[in-house]
């Protein structure tokens, strides 16, 4: 046996990422979207291998008030060097598969890590230019304010809320790189226990799997989703997370309600509701217990507490004189 070649599986996934990558060049690789009450369908920006799509007029209108410089493909020069290195390194994997070498696998394996490295700092460095090379003579200013979007999750720009997260391409570059990354790890430990190679591969794409989580709420700065108003009163907060990752919160229980009865294409991952008692942390609904009663006075009048364990639901019942209620019997 020739310890220096490949094993089937690996040279497979080598293959699949010689075939997949191509798609990358004419999918979007990474999106940001800005939400905010005066635009309540969101503004997108698509950053492609060789294009920036989206909302891009409107977004470069809104930045020249607050002086941050307009976004032109022409400007940037990744975007003429980019396709080529992707189809690159998708013609480097076939050849990969081809030669059927182990030590070609840990350098095509090395070199995509570091590309993606690179390609993130250079991300960084682009957001963090457009934030912080503002205007001195812009239209709107507020000294110490920085406008850089995060780099990958969730932040406050003023009166915008702006998620930076994969679109289809960069997911395809995630799974590539986890493929590669099976594949090294196949070689490298278990190419002599063939049994061992097909209980691991799943475990590696399982350890790898990205998971959303819910943002916590935040008094003072948040808005409800719903009826805009401020979120004041956290006891009576609620957030819906998307399955895109998105949290949306709102001020009042029955703002969610409302949302959930006149959005009937959100595609809704998990629901929310504040602790009324203890330290007022999110929990999910299907699993809460509600009291509703007029006299607990929440901000949108809904008038329902959540409560994350029963026995507190019940001393609060005391005090609030309500009637109990599961999520099921709230739900529009």
């Amino acid at each position: 046996m020739n310890t220096q070649k490949l094993g089937k599986p690996a040279r497979v996934l080598l293959l699949i990422s010689s075939l997949l990558l191509p798609l990358v060049v004419f999918l979007p690789i990474w999106k940001i979207e800005l939400d905010a009450p005066q635009y309540p369908e969101g503004l997108t920006l698509q950053i492609h291998a060789n294009d920036i799509r989206g909302n891009v007029d409107i977004i470069n209108g809104l930045n020249h008030y607050i002086g941050m410089k307009t976004m032109h493909k022409e400007d940037f020069i990744e975007f003429s060097i980019l396709p080529y290195i992707i189809i690159g390194f998708s013609v480097l994997f076939l050849l990969g598969a081809w030669l059927n070498r182990k030590k070609l696998l840990y350098t095509l394996f090395g070199a995509f890590v570091l590309f993606g490295v690179v390609a993130m700092v250079d991300f960084w460095k682009w957001e963090y230019d457009y934030g912080h090379d503002l205007d001195p003579n812009a239209a709107i200013q507020v000294p110490g304010m920085a406008y850089q979007p995060p780099l990958i999750g969730f932040k406050q720009l003023l009166n915008f809320g702006a998620y930076s997260i994969p679109d289809i391409g960069g997911w395809i570059f995630i799974v590539i790189g986890l493929m590669l990354l099976t594949g090294v790890i196949l070689e490298w430990r278990f190419s002599k226990s063939p049994r061992s190679v097909l209980s691991f591969l799943p475990l590696v794409f399982l350890l790898n799997s990205c998971q959303d989580e819910v943002k916590p709420i935040q008094v003072g700065r948040d808005n409800c989703h719903f009826c805009k108003m401020g979120i004041s009163d956290i006891r009576f907060a609620s957030a819906i997370l998307t399955q895109q990752g998105k949290t949306y919160p709102f001020d009042d229980i029955k703002c969610l309600l409302n949302y959930l009865s006149t959005d009937k294409d959100i595609k809704v991952k998990d629901i929310y509701v504040s602790n009324f008692s203890g330290k007022h942390e999110l929990v999910k609904a299907s699993s809460a217990y509600f009291l509703a009663s007029p006299s607990l006075g929440s901000p949108m009048a809904g008038n329902l507490a959540a409560f994350q364990d029963k026995n507190e639901l019940i001393k609060n019942n005391q005090a609030f004189v309500g009637e109990e209620k599961t999520w099921e019997s709230i739900q529009p």
